[in-house]
C-alpha cells in the first residue's frame, strides 16, 4: 500500500511541474522570439513481480524445487525528466521600427538526429560572455550602441558591439547595416546545428555549456536564412494547444489526488478499525 502512495504522489508532482511549465509558456505567448518549452515524461524503472512458492519433488529424494510464477510488471511512478525548447520558427510581425530586426530561418540543414539547425543573434551579457537570442527588439543606448531591450550589446560578426550614429540605418537581408548607403557593420548571427544543446537563461537568452561560442551562420553555406528590418519574430506558443494541455495536466493531477485519498482512507481503516478486532 505504501508503494501506491509514492506512485500517486510522483504523478501529482510531475503534473504540477508540467503545469508550471505550461503556465510560463502561456505568460510568454506575446514575448518576441520566445521559444516554447516542451516536457519529457519518463517512468521510473519497472519492477517484475513473482509469486514465491515451491514444488514437491520425488519423495525418495525429498527434493524441493523453487517455483516462482511471474505475476507481472509494476510501474513505480513517473517524473518529468527535462524541459526542451522547441525552436520552430515564430510568425513575423511588422512594427515599422528601424531598430527591430527579425531572423527568418528559410532552409536549415538537418543533423543526423533529425533536428534542424537554427540561427541566433549574438549579444554580450554583463560579464562579457556571448549569449544568443531570437528577440530582435533592438534599441540605441545613450552612447549610440545597438542593444537589446534589456541593455545588452548586440555584436557584429567580429564579436564587437555595434556603434551607430542614429536610428536612421538600414539592414539588408544578409544582415549588413548601412548608414548613408555605406556599410558600417554586419550583424553577428550564429548557427547551431543542434539547438537542443543550448540552455535557457531567461530574458530570451540562450547559452552553451562552459560559455562556448557557436560558429557564424555566414560560414555555413547550407544554412539559408535572412534578416527582415521593421519586423520582429513572435513567440511560437500555440495558445489553444497550451490551454488544452493545461486542462489535461490538471485533470491528471486530480486523478492522482483521488487515488492518494483512496489509499489514505484504506490506511485509516487498517490502523483504526482492523487493528481493533484483536
Amino acid at each position: 500500500m505504501l508503494r501506491g502512495f509514492y506512485t500517486a504522489a510522483s504523478g501529482m508532482i510531475s503534473q504540477q511541474r508540467k503545469t508550471d511549465m505550461l503556465t510560463n509558456n502561456m505568460a510568454n505567448s506575446n514575448t518576441p522570439g520566445y521559444k516554447v518549452d516542451q516536457s519529457s515524461m519518463r517512468s521510473f524503472p519497472e519492477m517484475l513481480l513473482r509469486r514465491y512458492d515451491s514444488l514437491q519433488g520425488p519423495k525418495e529424494s525429498g527434493l524441493r524445487l523453487a517455483n516462482r510464477p511471474v505475476v507481472g510488471k509494476l510501474s513505480t511512478g513517473v517524473y518529468m525528466q527535462e524541459t526542451v525548447p522547441n525552436f520552430l520558427q515564430g510568425d513575423l510581425r511588422e512594427t515599422d521600427r528601424n531598430t527591430d530586426v527579425a531572423l527568418l530561418d528559410v532552409d536549415m540543414p538537418i543533423n543526423e538526429e533529425g533536428i534542424p539547425g537554427a540561427t541566433f543573434f549574438m549579444v554580450q551579457n554583463e560579464e562579457g560572455n556571448v549569449r544568443y537570442t531570437r528577440n530582435g527588439t533592438f534599441t540605441l543606448d545613450g552612447n549610440g550602441f545597438l542593444t537589446t531591450s534589456s541593455g545588452l550589446y548586440i555584436l557584429d560578426d567580429a564579436g564587437e558591439p555595434i556603434s551607430l550614429q542614429n536610428e536612421n540605418f538600414r539592414v539588408d537581408e544578409t544582415g549588413v547595416l548601412y548608414e548613408n548607403d555605406a556599410p558600417v557593420a554586419r550583424l553577428g548571427i550564429a548557427y547551431s546545428e543542434n539547438p537542443n544543446m543550448l540552455e535557457k537563461e531567461g530574458a530570451g537568452l540562450f547559452s552553451l555549456e562552459g560559455n562556448a561560442v557557436l560558429p557564424l551562420a555566414y560560414d555555413n553555406l547550407e544554412a539559408n536564412f535572412r534578416t527582415q528590418q521593421g519586423f520582429i519574430e513572435g513567440s511560437n506558443v500555440d495558445v489553444q494547444r497550451t490551454m488544452t494541455d493545461m486542462l489535461s495536466a490538471y485533470r491528471t493531477f486530480e486523478a492522482n489526488q483521488k487515488v492518494l485519498q483512496a489509499y489514505d482512507k484504506s490506511m485509516d481503516k487498517a490502523v483504526n478499525e482492523i487493528g481493533r478486532l484483536n
